[in-house]
């Protein structure tokens, strides 16, 4: 009998994850396996890998461990690590709750970018602090065909590049990367959203993102698009010393990005678990030969 390796599949607005408990971080998962699990017609398919590690057993997390008992090891489609995804720590959260590891309320979630403090309501929503932005100053560009629109540098710890555009349209199919100057800016690469206005505090955004291509949804994507609308609407809340709250409406639902005058961004959203079953280790194997 093949050894099998258990999953589940979960989304959070649309952004899909494969989810790999692994308390103990017994489970290779290299990036030619995290690539077969997430291919949508030969895998299970998904936008990203999160594979569940107790802090404690993870060398990149055990110096969290007294802070956060998890470690969300988030690798994007293509294999590659990713530093944080929001999308990620909500579904991330879900699945502890489902598996009974915790319960409605308060919790730390340990992730490449920091702890992250994540509360799960009653309703079902959750809501993720992702910490404060950094916008590093210097001119972006980002590029679809032969239109160029100026972009907004934001982190959430993992880089964007965020463009207000007249219509999402704009840009294109985003199966590759838009092109961005200058290079030195993003070595290794940048999350890249679309935003045009819906209303006031309101707007809807595209993204493509690093490792990936165009999702329906990004959670980090959502707060840097929140951070510079705030910054471009003249609202930043250090400055007013009053909370601002931005709905940010994706191709897979909606997401609530508050930022506070200290700098803490919180994101608000669902997250849903839709299956689980197991991989067929034979079959994982083989496809990573």
């Amino acid at each position: 009998m093949s050894t099998r390796i258990a999953f589940l599949k979960g989304h959070g607005t649309e952004n899909d994850f494969v989810i790999v408990p692994d308390l103990e971080n017994a489970v290779d998962l290299s990036p030619a396996a995290v690539a077969a699990l997430c291919d949508r017609r030969a895998g299970i398919g998904g936008d990203g890998l999160l594979h569940v590690v107790r802090s404690a057993a993870h060398p990149e997390a055990e110096a969290m461990a007294a802070e956060a008992e998890w470690f969300m090891d988030y690798r994007n489609a293509d294999g590659s690590i990713a530093e944080m995804c929001g999308n990620g720590v909500r579904v991330f959260a879900r699945y502890l709750q489902h598996a009974g590891h915790t319960a409605e309320g308060d919790l730390a979630i340990a992730t490449r970018a920091g702890v992250k403090s994540v509360h799960i309501a009653k309703n079902g929503d959750v809501t993720v602090g992702m910490g404060r932005a950094l916008l590093p100053e210097g001119q972006v560009t980002v590029t679809v065909g032969e239109h160029s629109w100026p972009a907004r540098n934001v982190n959430m710890g993992n880089p964007h590049a965020v463009a207000f555009v007249d219509d999402l349209a704009d840009a294109g199919t985003l199966y590759t990367a838009p092109p961005f100057a200058p290079a030195a800016v993003y070595p290794d690469g940048v999350n890249v959203e679309f935003v045009v206005d819906r209303a006031p505090r309101h707007v809807a955004m595209r993204v493509h993102e690093r490792g990936s291509g165009e999702t329906r949804s990004c959670g980090t994507g959502a707060c840097a698009v929140a951070v510079a609308a705030a910054r471009r609407d003249g609202a930043d809340p250090a400055v007013t010393g009053t909370p601002v709250t931005y709905t940010v409406d994706l191709p897979g639902g909606t997401l609530v990005i508050t930022e506070h005058p200290d700098g803490q961004v919180e994101m608000t959203g669902p997250a849903v678990i839709v299956a689980e079953g197991g991989i067929d280790a034979d079959w994982l194997r083989t496809a990573t030969r």
